[in-house]
């Protein structure tokens, strides 16, 4: 094992001999560092935090109580997704936050300086862009790519396939779906598709966005909306099912917010 300096809050913890941990770390009581884990410089990882095999961690992470990082997924024998899948390690990029009783799976890739929040779970296979924010208790579901400097707020959910653009907003409470079948018939799986946000998109609370539909850039969807289909580019549609009713505000443009 390669630890350079690292701090023991406690002593009581499993780190495996093929492990590697950086300088000035700070590992908490009863952590669990499996076989190949490689962790960066000046990282804090708390109490009870179990992380997988192969997970590679950059400098100056911090990873809060009760977290698991590399999950292997659980199967159901009815699961359309396969079991037998080989999957990459978890990759944790420099500066990131992860908060308490978090589970980031197999299979991630999460860039730097993302905040993951309490609770929160982001599944296999899914990226991560810069600067990003995973709010609290939010999902992010499998096969999902998700752009940098995105947001999204408490209990906020994305559906499996689903891609994210850059800039884009998702508030609390917000459904993604990618199954019009509900799970019954063959025929589902020739349709099942996850949503598209287009740079900068915003998704306001407690909105439901049906499988496939793609919202367009900087486009706005009003609380409580049902998107049944597309929405252009700049438009804001509100209702159930969502109706177009104006553009977006020039001043609201993201090309008019200087972020880039």
């Amino acid at each position: 094992m390669e630890t350079g300096k690292f701090l023991s809050t406690m002593g009581n913890m499993f780190i495996d001999g093929n492990a590697k941990i950086g300088k000035n770390c700070t590992i908490g009581q009863f952590a669990v560092i499996e076989k190949d884990v490689e962790i960066g410089d000046d990282c804090q990882v708390g109490h009870n935090v179990v992380i997988h095999a192969g997970t590679k961690i950059g400098n100056g992470v911090r990873i809060d109580a009760n977290t698991v990082i590399g999950k292997q997924p659980l199967r159901s024998k009815r699961s359309i997704f396969k079991s037998d899948k080989k999957y990459e390690p978890c990759e944790i990029g420099d500066e990131c936050l992860i908060g308490a009783q978090v589970v980031v799976y197999t299979g991630c890739k999460i860039a730097n300086n993302v905040l993951i929040a309490d609770t929160a779970a982001v599944r296999e296979d899914v990226s991560v862009g810069e600067y990003t924010i995973i709010g609290r208790s939010c999902t992010v579901e499998n096969f999902s790519t998700i752009g940098r400097k995105c947001k999204f707020e408490t209990n906020s959910y994305i559906t499996a396939y689903s891609t994210i653009e850059d800039f884009c907003f998702i508030a609390p409470g917000v459904v993604t779906t990618n199954d019009n079948y509900l799970g019954r018939t063959e025929e589902r799986f020739k349709h099942f598709k996850g949503v598209t946000l287009r740079k900068g998109a915003r998704v306001g609370g407690g909105a439901v966005i049906l499988p496939g539909v793609e919202i367009g850039e900087d486009a706005l969807i009003a609380a409580g909306a049902v998107v049944t289909k597309n929405v252009p580019a700049g438009m804001i549609y509100i209702g159930s099912p969502a109706k177009e009713l104006r553009p977006v505000a020039p001043e609201q443009l993201l090309e008019n917010q200087g972020w880039e």
